[in-house]
């Protein structure tokens, strides 16, 4: 397929990704992979795969593949912004919701405290069965972000649940040189109340458990943050007494 062809090409699927019918599709597979459910907490998946081998110097055809690599990622950030639009869409709803409600507040953070060994491909979070961030990443810049803020803003009063999904991929030099063949998947599920005039902040944490004697594929975890604080009646946010570091 020549170059021209495959643009036209690309053109084509992208018109299709904000096409109604392509977010009804989304839609439906988004619903299908929320409704999966976590078998157990805090679940790690470990994987080992093909270890990756240094590549030869490019030729021709090489580059030919990666202009169409290219423009692979730009269909692909194509349909991360048809998820983000609906993902803004169910947080909308339930800003409208809440805001005739009460003040209780939400804000969500990703932090990555990952050593080297590690490099963290894709991101997934999902607050009571509507996924609100999916990330993906193509560059290496995902990896480099120390903290990344999910959500923040109104939710309604009462209980709700955050399900979490962290991918990582090994990459460990020398002796550690192994992990490159590791794929490590961090599944958890976070309980918590939102209650009125207060606002609750869940740092979920991307981490190396262990220290030195634990092998390092087996280090991989994550864990929530979780700290209460007033909003007085002007808006100020002032810390509350009660306020709680959890890990389910």
């Amino acid at each position: 397929m020549s170059l021209t062809r495959f643009l036209h090409f690309a053109v084509c699927i992208s018109m299709m990704l904000i096409s109604p019918a392509f977010a009804q599709q989304a839609n439906q597979e988004a619903q299908t992979e929320t409704n999966t459910p976590v078998e157990n907490p805090n679940k790690i998946k470990v994987e080992q795969t093909q270890a990756t081998q240094e590549k030869p110097a490019q030729t021709g055809e090489d580059v030919h593949q990666t202009q169409i690599k290219r423009i692979e990622e730009q269909v692909n950030e194509l349909k991360e912004e048809v998820f983000r639009t609906r993902s803004r869409l169910s947080i909308l709803k339930e800003t409208v919701l809440a805001s005739g409600l009460s003040g209780a507040e939400i804000q969500i953070i990703h932090r990555n405290e990952m050593g080297a060994n590690f490099k963290l491909e894709r991101i997934l979070y999902i607050l009571d069965g509507t996924p609100i961030r999916r990330m993906v990443d193509e560059n290496g810049k995902l990896d480099q972000q120390e903290e990344i803020e999910i959500l923040d803003g109104p939710i309604t009063p009462g209980n709700h649940s955050l399900q979490v999904e962290l991918i990582y991929r090994g990459h460990g030099y020398g002796v550690f040189s192994y992990l490159q063949s590791y794929r490590f998947t961090l599944n958890d599920i976070h309980t918590f109340r939102a209650e009125e005039n207060k606002k609750v902040k869940i740092k979920v944490v991307g981490y190396e458990k262990g220290g030195v004697t634990v092998d390092l594929k087996d280090r991989p975890d994550l864990r929530f943050e979780k700290t209460v604080i007033n909003l007085d009646e002007e808006g100020k946010k002032s810390q509350a007494p009660v306020s709680q570091k959890s890990k389910d």
